[in-house]
């Protein structure tokens, strides 16, 4: 079994090593931002979102924390925690094409996605 640092390391190297630009945040390897691009295919598309992650000394046995620095609309977005890798290549992209109105954090969004879809988009 392999070190929380040597899963904060991994982990790093392979999203720097992706098509995501990593910038980090302080000299250590636990807080950098992460520029993410709204998935094809999805209302969010052209749009880049820029995540701030946050990794516990606990990774990866205890979650990352990431949230967005600038703002989206959806019904789904206030706070983010799950494992890196799958964050930016499944959980993200999955949020953003699947809308949830009915466990919203945004009450704004869900009641304009609710009653003018068109307005929403």
């Amino acid at each position: 079994m392999s070190s929380p640092s040597k899963g904060h390391e991994i982990d790093l190297m392979k999203l720097m090593l992706s098509d995501y630009k990593v910038e980090m945040i302080s000299d250590g390897m636990q807080e950098f931002y992460v520029d993410f691009h709204g998935p094809k295919d999805s209302h969010y598309y052209g749009g880049v979102w820029r995540i701030r992650v946050e990794l516990p000394d606990a990774y990866p046995y205890k979650s990352p924390s990431i949230g967005f620095v600038n703002k989206i609309y959806h019904p789904n977005v206030d706070e983010i925690c799950n494992d890196l890798v799958n964050v930016f290549k499944v959980f993200l992209p999955q949020l953003l094409l699947y809308l949830n109105p009915l466990d919203p954090l945004n009450e704004e969004a869900t009641t304009l996605m609710m009653r003018n879809r068109i307005a929403y988009e």
